[in-house]
């Protein structure tokens, strides 16, 4: 059953049966949350913080020192919650959203969606507001502080994201905790000039940004709010601003974080943190909620209502001690990430040989469960410094792992068989913690300084080489440009110039070796650098390949292989290190 079927409402009805938010998570239709309470108001009295926020919430809550507070928290923390900081992951990316969005007015049909695959780092997400006028305030916040990066970037504090706001009179006006309306309004006509002539700003931001033209008018604006809903899906907005808009019905699965300043109950409540919870790989394993409100209560009548009173246990992620040190439940002890570190130090020390294919394979499952856990940990504020191995033994752990995944990955192809019958291999969430070939060019440039003498840190940068899944097919290309360095080398430079002298060598032994055609084969692979792929099917590689008369013997699917091969081996070693 999908999601988008699941979730226009928390429980409907198939007979007597009621289908709720526990069924859709136990059968992976949807995923659980995982929420941080950031606590901004001071309590006057124990207990008081809601009445507070009953009380004087405008005046409290818009306090521009809070204000400040909460948006260089998102900017420091962006990173972490979105999993920006991580490794890419292949996504289907919609390629003509301007067109889309625009066809989508009166007397204007559909135009075709033009999909192609991408490689996407991390994800993005939705901060929900009490009100325009909350919306204003965090807007301008937000460009404040980045318009002052340059510096702060410096010092490693902010981050540059790409922020838009939306909202109109039907569905903004009025703030409903219990309910969060529907989209069935997008209209501004209604709007206070102060409010309309705001947004207009914001969108002329939005026009600049991605090369568009959108305004408040009655047509344009039904064009921007489709625009803005088709690059949430892209993932080319970082945060968007709502109050009560994208908060139902909207569904995008590269969003995982809500960020929360408003009050929710309820229905309302479920719905809006819902948006963050729709699958899309092994690293999304969660909907990240960062409240910045008291919503804890809310929050757990919300669950309670909508599953059954022990429903929190199944929709909310555990506390970080239960994940890091583990917990007992249902009579069943659940090691945490302690315990599985430990376990992986006595059972397979660093050095010692596995000891044959069982023992390869209990350190497959230990390590793949030690990667699942790492992703759950590094969301939570307080993991940072207590991952307990260093960094080297990491990658040298990791190292193995990516050994046995190339062993067991051979022997799968020999048999004809699916890799995971057997063995299950946590790819994704390695690619996740991949080290970057700027992290090896700041070794070596650390290498250069200290006289070409530091042998240590050539050990470093060969540990972090094939600790990579991506890194490992350029080691050869990374020891020869080492070798030669000296003083006078100008490291980023040289090593863009030594790339692009490789590169065309090696196509050009290719191209002379399996006689393919020089100027297609030359635009096949600049198009597969640009495209972020290398498409093996279609007639893409039948228009490289040399005549039939060549090959003689009929051997012209041997021949396709082998070019195939040489040419995805090419393209492995040098992508992500040439721009085109």
């Amino acid at each position: 059953m999908k999601a988008s079927v699941l979730w226009g409402f928390f429980e409907f009805y198939i007979g007597l049966y009621t289908y709720t938010i526990v069924d859709a998570i136990n059968d992976e239709n949807v995923l659980p949350f995982r929420i941080d309470y950031i606590k901004t108001i001071k309590d006057k009295e124990k207990g008081q913080d809601k009445q507070v926020s009953a009380i004087d919430t405008e005046k409290a809550l818009l306090e521009p020192k809070r204000i400040t507070k909460i948006v260089t928290y998102i900017l420091q923390h962006f990173d972490q919650k979105t999993k920006r900081n991580r490794e890419i992951f292949d996504f289907s990316k919609l390629m003509n959203v301007q067109e889309v969005a625009s066809s989508q007015t009166k007397n204007k049909g559909r135009v075709e969606e033009i999909k192609e695959s991408v490689r996407m780092k991390g994800f993005n997400s939705i901060f929900a507001v009490s009100s325009i006028d909350a919306a204003k305030l965090y807007y301008t916040e937000f460009k404040r502080q980045m318009d002052n990066l340059p510096q702060a970037a410096l010092a490693g504090q902010l981050h540059r994201l790409r922020v838009a706001t939306i909202y109109s009179y039907g569905v903004n006006e009025a703030e409903n905790d219990d309910f969060v309306e529907d989209e069935n309004s997008e209209n501004t006509n209604g709007l206070d000039k102060n409010f309309r002539d705001f947004l207009e700003m914001a969108i002329d931001d939005y026009n600049k940004i991605f090369k568009t033209n959108y305004d408040t008018s009655s047509d344009k604006f039904q064009n921007y709010y489709k625009d803005v809903s088709l690059r949430m899906k892209n993932r080319e907005i970082d945060i968007l601003i709502v109050v009560n808009m994208f908060l139902t019905g909207f569904d995008a699965t590269t969003l995982n974080t809500l960020w929360v300043d408003k009050n929710l109950k309820y229905h309302g409540l479920l719905q809006a943190f819902s948006r963050t919870n729709r699958i899309l790989n092994s690293v999304k394993t969660f909907g990240n909620i960062v409240c910045f409100r008291n919503l804890e209560e809310e929050t757990n009548n919300a669950i309670a209502l909508f599953g059954d009173k022990e429903a929190g246990s199944v929709v909310l992620l555990k506390n970080f001690e239960s994940y890091y040190n583990g917990y007992d439940e249902n009579g069943k002890h659940f090691d945490g990430y302690v315990e599985l570190i430990n376990k992986l130090k006595t059972l397979f020390p660093l050095g010692v040989s596995f000891g044959g294919e069982k023992a390869e394979k209990e350190f497959i499952m230990l390590y793949g469960a030690i990667l699942r856990m790492k992703n759950i940990l590094s969301a939570f504020d307080n993991f940072e410094g207590k991952e307990i191995l260093s960094e080297r033994n990491f990658q040298d752990y990791q190292s193995e792992y990516i050994d046995l995944y190339q062993k067991y990955k051979s022997k799968s192809n020999e048999k004809k068989e699916n890799i995971n019958d057997d063995v299950v291999f946590e790819i994704e969430l390695v690619k996740q913690v991949e080290i970057n070939i700027d992290y090896i060019l700041m070794l070596v440039k650390k290498y250069q300084q200290e006289g070409n003498q530091n042998k240590e840190i050539v050990v470093t940068i060969e540990k972090a080489v094939n600790s990579s899944m991506n890194l490992r097919s350029k080691m050869e290309l990374i020891r020869n440009f080492l070798s030669r360095i000296n003083a006078q080398t100008e490291v980023d430079g040289d090593w863009k110039k030594f790339v692009d002298e490789q590169r065309e060598n090696e196509l050009a032994v290719i191209i002379n070796e399996e006689k393919l055609k020089v100027e297609e084969t030359h635009k096949f692979i600049d198009n597969s650098f640009r495209d972020g792929v290398l498409k093996t099917t279609g007639t893409d590689i039948d228009v490289i390949m040399p005549a039939v008369s060549r090959f003689g013997g009929g051997n012209r699917a041997e021949k396709k292989k082998r070019v195939i091969d040489r040419l995805m081996a090419y393209y492995e070693k040098y992508v992500e290190l040439v721009s085109i």
